[in-house]
């Protein structure tokens, strides 16, 4: 490959696509980040960039034999992750999947969270977006409730009209 492009020196595939180092159209995610950032990018998560880095010293993992539906695949494998953050003591059980490995990587991201959380309370990125998407989902309701109540005085409305000895002409 290099011989075809002396100039690119690494090739990035990004979802079945290649992605060519070296072009002006490279994703701010693909380029290399500089050393002692203090982030972390989240995976599938655009809007939450400032995660604690976690210190594989200060976890301890564990892997345990998960529950629920499943059967003999979910009793006789040990693919549950259990992740302890020591010096905060909260701990992250993750079983979504069948694969070890996605479950580890899944688990890290929610330990990510849950430690942004504890160390910024209420200034959290997490919660703030929570407290967002509940406002959202509550003014839509409220606006799907008066909605409603339109229609139904709407429909009474109408039937007051169609009774008989309601003429007015």
């Amino acid at each position: 490959m290099s011989r075809l492009f002396p100039s690119i020196r690494h090739i990035y595939s990004v979802s079945s696509r290649v992605v060519w180092r070296g072009s002006p159209y490279i994703s701010p995610l693909l380029q290399p980040l500089p050393t002692g950032l203090t982030c972390v990018f989240a995976a599938g998560k655009k809007e939450l960039i400032d995660l604690p880095v976690l210190n594989e010293d200060e976890l301890e993992e564990q892997f345990v034999r998960g529950s629920g539906p499943g059967g003999q695949a979910t009793n006789k494998t040990s693919n549950c992750v259990v992740l302890k953050h020591i010096p905060t003591g909260i701990v992250v059980k993750c079983h979504q999947t069948r694969s070890v490995e996605i479950n580890r990587k899944r688990a890290r991201d929610i330990m990510r969270e849950k430690l942004d959380v504890a160390y910024k309370g209420e200034l959290s990125e997490v919660l703030v977006k929570k407290k967002e998407s509940m406002l959202r989902k509550q003014e839509k309701k409220k606006k799907a409730h008066e909605n409603l109540e339109r229609k139904r005085l709407f429909k009474e409305a109408q039937v007051a009209d169609s009774k008989p000895g309601n003429d007015t002409v």
